[in-house]
């Protein structure tokens, strides 16, 4: 398993291994031993999946607010996905920027997204399925958002020019409207 630190701090890329052979394959898709050693201690104690039907969902830009926060582990199971990170702590030196990634069944690449940071994706292609693990359940109460095409943070979610959103993801404002909750 590689994991490789992304240009925003505690974002990190996992790729893990696949051992192939007649039968099929053989992965290990998590250790918490690994993440350890690159400073994430926490721990999941939810797994979440989504299925999109259709090429250009959108979904995002989601972070739950304090005492709730969450650092999420993404991967696609089926399909494919642009999948985003946006550094949204006041004071960071990477605040307002973003890293974009191309998760796939294909290329067994996942996502470490800690918490402090907004989260979103669009599936690149139709049925496509993706899991995260969560380390906190879901608040509805402390559940806030970003708009997908906030200016400030200028995010190319690919080729897709209308993206199919549900009606509470066109309903998030701008960075510059959004109480900043998180301190870096």
């Amino acid at each position: 398993m590689n994991i490789l630190p992304a240009k925003l701090e505690g974002v990190l890329l996992i790729e893990p291994k696949k051992h192939d052979d007649s039968r099929g394959f053989f992965s290990e898709v998590f250790r918490s031993d690994r993440l350890k050693e690159h400073g994430f201690t926490r721990q999941f104690v939810q797994d979440n999946q989504s299925l999109s039907v259709e090429a250009g969902v959108l979904r995002g830009l989601h972070y739950q607010k304090p005492p709730r926060a969450q650092d999420k582990l993404v991967r696609v199971l089926r399909g494919s996905i642009i999948d985003v990170a946006v550094d949204i702590r006041q004071g960071s030196p990477t605040f307002g920027q973003h890293v974009a990634y191309e998760l796939s069944s294909q290329n067994w690449k996942q996502l470490l997204v800690p918490q402090g940071f907004a989260h979103g994706f669009i599936t690149l292609e139709p049925n496509t399925e993706v899991n995260y693990k969560c380390t906190d359940y879901y608040a509805p109460d402390c559940d806030a958002g970003i708009i997908w095409d906030c200016p400030e943070i200028g995010i190319d979610w690919s080729s897709i020019v209308k993206p199919i959103l549900s009606e509470k993801d066109t309903l998030h404002k701008k960075l510059s409207e959004t109480e900043l909750v998180f301190n870096y």
